[in-house]
């Protein structure tokens, strides 16, 4: 069985006082799109922030290992450095920079031609690159602005919290098209998602819930669980339920 790209390992986080995760155990293989799944609240976004090395969300226990190298000690800037990217939830605006120089920072050696190609890809036309990245940009248009630039980055892994709601996102196909090109070449994908769409068309997926990892198989027999089974995270201690594939 070929290594894991990233592997996470009884991974608990505490912040203000609370445990946020407790426990979160997942990998992802080269070449691989993973999706983790949940309701909101289950803790899928600090389980992204701990991989990137945000601050607030160093794990108090367990093991974080990117390519067989241990993560803990190194800061934001040194994951990113190893080829570990992570499109926030909820983008972020740029007051005075125009769509083509905050693509111009993905890369010294990006060209007019691979941003509009980066653009293309997310299904926005060139005249964007002449646009301000700041709120006269809706949500749904400055996330495809930093799928573009995520994609111009290359990264070996790229991590993907997709916000909750009120963002137009790109349609499913769009989305697993970026993905999976995203993902050639030995790289790899962690989405975090509340969509069950978007996980069933994963490689596999995991099932997140207070702060614990309930559920690892099949992107679609995860999906009929989430579907039928789940409810608001508001449980202290969810139930382990076993693989299915």
């Amino acid at each position: 069985m070929t290594h894991a790209l990233l592997f996470v390992e009884d991974v608990h986080v505490e912040k203000d006082g609370s445990s946020i995760l407790r426990g979160v155990t997942l990998q992802v293989r080269p070449g691989e799109i993973v999706g983790v799944l949940g309701r909101n609240g289950a803790g899928k976004s600090s389980l992204a922030y701990s991989i990137m090395g945000i601050g607030r969300y160093r794990p108090s226990r367990g093991q974080i290992r990117f390519d067989g190298e241990d993560l803990l000690p190194l800061s934001v800037t040194d994951r990113a450095r190893r080829g570990i990217s992570l499109a926030w939830q909820h983008p972020a605006r740029y007051e005075g920079i125009s769509v083509r120089d905050y693509l111009r920072l993905s890369s010294q050696r990006v060209t007019e031609g691979m941003m509009e190609d980066a653009l293309s890809r997310v299904m926005l036309d060139p005249p964007y690159l002449d646009r301000m990245v700041d709120k006269s940009l809706s949500g749904g248009e400055r996330k495809r602005i930093e799928l573009a630039s995520i994609f111009l980055m290359h990264p070996r892994l790229s991590v993907l919290d997709e916000p909750d709601s009120g963002v137009d996102l790109l349609a499913l196909g769009e989305i697993m098209t970026l993905f999976r090109t995203l993902s050639e070449g030995g790289n790899a994908v962690l989405i975090i998602t509340h969509r069950e769409d978007v996980a069933a068309a994963c490689d596999r997926s995991y099932l997140m819930c207070g702060g614990r990892m309930i559920l690892e198989g099949s992107a679609e027999a995860v999906k009929r669980y989430f579907l039928s089974q789940c409810s608001p995270c508001t449980e202290l201690e969810p139930e382990i339920v076993k693989e299915v594939c």
